[in-house]
């Protein structure tokens, strides 16, 4: 432990152990994602993809060590009990700050299929990490305006068929797919802009998950429902690296989506109106959960 280092030296240290981890293992993981690309064939993509996880794996567990030697975490998580390897799950949680990503991937690490998290179809353009991406298998996410779709009629339905083939590869493996549903972290300022009816969370954004079910409703029948609190308050991620101690609460629940909810158009309304109720739902207990965690007398 480095907890004797002046919180500065401790949060540099911290920062270049975690971008040269990154750097050491992305350079494998780029080099395997080239090869397959170029020999785009069932076995040989078997073989890269296994290559592959074991590479994410090894990179998340050498970051969560370097955190243990660096300071502190003080973690207590409900609900692990509950997860299985073999499963197919849509994993949401609120957001409050960078930190979040770390805790999710250090709590679920070994728990469940490594997580992928949807991304905007523009980020697979981005130089390196676009390919090391769609190597490792994240979904990349085409949403249409109604301006878009007005001007254009033919583009209806085209992002639901866009994203039923980037989970295509999910049908016959596991997967853990991301979605932070508030769509952003939260914050007062947005928290007052948005009028949230919660007193710790912004609005739930039920799009992107409702395409997710919409494309994988066969095989996925389950969600995480993760709760993140920060008793001490949210640090971002310098805060956190320079710290000494940090105390944080995961609670999970898992939780079985309805049939309703699976395999249906996500534009339609009586739909969507169905899937903002469910959702909603699970956010009003999620507030009720945060509130019981951070008041006052807490242990």
């Amino acid at each position: 432990m480095l907890q004797f280092l002046p919180g500065p030296l401790r949060g540099t240290l911290g920062v270049l152990l975690l971008v040269l981890n990154t750097l050491f293992w992305g350079i494998p993981v780029y080099i395997t994602a080239v090869f397959k690309l170029i020999l785009p064939f069932r076995v040989t993509r078997q073989f890269f993809d296994y290559i592959l996880n074991w590479l994410s794996y090894t990179w998340m567990y050498c970051n969560n060590l370097f955190i243990e030697i660096l300071k502190k975490v003080e973690y207590r998580v409900e609900g692990l009990d509950q997860l299985q390897k073999d499963e197919w799950y849509l994993v949401i949680s609120n957001h409050q700050t960078w930190v979040d990503i770390i805790v999710l991937q250090k709590i679920f690490h070994g728990h469940i299929p490594f997580l992928k998290y949807f991304l905007k179809r523009e980020l697979i353009w981005v130089p390196i990490l676009g390919l090391a991406w769609w190597a490792l298998d994240y979904p990349f996410m085409k949403r249409y305006t109604r301006e878009e779709i007005r001007k254009k009629p033919h583009l209806q339905g085209k992002d639901i068929e866009a994203t039923r083939k980037a989970c295509e590869k999910f049908s016959h493996k596991p997967a853990s797919i991301m979605n932070f549903v508030e769509g952003t972290r939260f914050t007062k300022e947005k928290h007052e802009k948005q009028q949230s009816p919660y007193r710790h969370l912004l609005r739930p954004r039920s799009g992107g998950i409702s395409f997710v079910l919409s494309a994988m409703g066969e095989v996925m029948r389950k969600v995480i429902d993760v709760t993140i609190a920060y008793p001490d308050g949210a640090e971002n991620t310098w805060e956190f690296l320079c710290s000494k101690k940090t105390r944080i609460v995961v609670l999970i629940d898992v939780l079985s989506i309805p049939e309703y909810l699976r395999g249906k158009n996500p534009d339609d309304t009586e739909y969507r109106e169905s899937f903002n109720q469910w959702l909603n739902s699970i956010w009003e207990k999620k507030d009720q959960k945060i509130e019981n965690i951070i008041k006052p007398g807490l242990p």
